[in-house]
């Protein structure tokens, strides 16, 4: 795993390397103090996995991240902030970041996040990743939902609430590839990078709405 994190506070970075660098098998490549200069340090190393702060000088978290998911690295982002529920971090999720995740959570947390993300597992599982969603992902009248299977439906609800392909398949009495082909193909479908995307795409059509993910039509 190579990470690459972003944030203008160093010992912020010095406590993330701490942190993450302790894997086995994870490498921070790179440590950078604005979005401008991480740009060219994703594009030199080419992570897996990049943190980013939201708000630092000369280019901010946003724009990076956005610049980052449009391009060629396959870099995933994890948007790290200080604020739980904050505009500024829907936005960047809504740019392409994988999810997000508090400044204050205890390592472990940190750890896993970055495993689901790299993993291309949803970043939904915090209750709290969901509740940003739901406050700022508002159905809008250009938005429109591709011709989804009912099945691939079912799935994207099940996203939506935070499920993982092993819960979502649980859920449906399916195999996890089964899901696995099913969440490729809404992607496919919606046009997005990856879960986070997904969902928001879902809310913002109206597909579901705010509360449990539930289907919007059902309630």
């Amino acid at each position: 795993m190579r990470i690459v994190i972003v944030d203008d506070d160093p010992l912020v970075r010095m406590g993330l390397r701490a942190i993450v660098g302790s894997e086995a098998g994870w490498d921070v490549v790179a440590e950078a103090g604005d979005g401008r200069e991480a740009l060219a340090l994703v594009d030199e190393h080419r992570p897996d996995v990049v943190l980013m702060d939201i708000r630092m000088p000369h280019m901010d978290g946003l724009e990076a991240t956005r610049e980052i998911t449009a391009g060629a690295s396959g870099a995933k982002v994890i948007v790290l902030t200080t604020f739980e529920v904050d505009e500024y971090v829907f936005e960047a999720m809504r740019a392409g970041a994988s999810g997000f995740v508090l400044k204050r959570v205890p390592p472990a947390e940190l750890i896993e996040a970055v495993r689901v993300v790299a993993a291309g597992e949803s970043m939904l599982f915090p209750s709290s990743t969901r509740r940003v969603i739901e406050r700022f992902a508002t159905p809008t009248s250009v938005a429109s939902m591709p011709d989804l299977t009912e099945r691939e439906g079912d799935v994207l609800r099940l996203l939506a609430r935070g499920l993982s392909n092993g819960e979502i398949a649980v859920e449906l009495f399916v195999s996890v590839e089964t899901v696995k082909s099913h969440v490729a193909s809404i992607l496919t479908k919606l046009g997005v990078r990856d879960r986070t995307q997904a969902v928001i795409a879902a809310y913002e059509s109206g597909f579901v709405s705010p509360g449990t993910g539930d289907d919007a039509e059902s309630r």
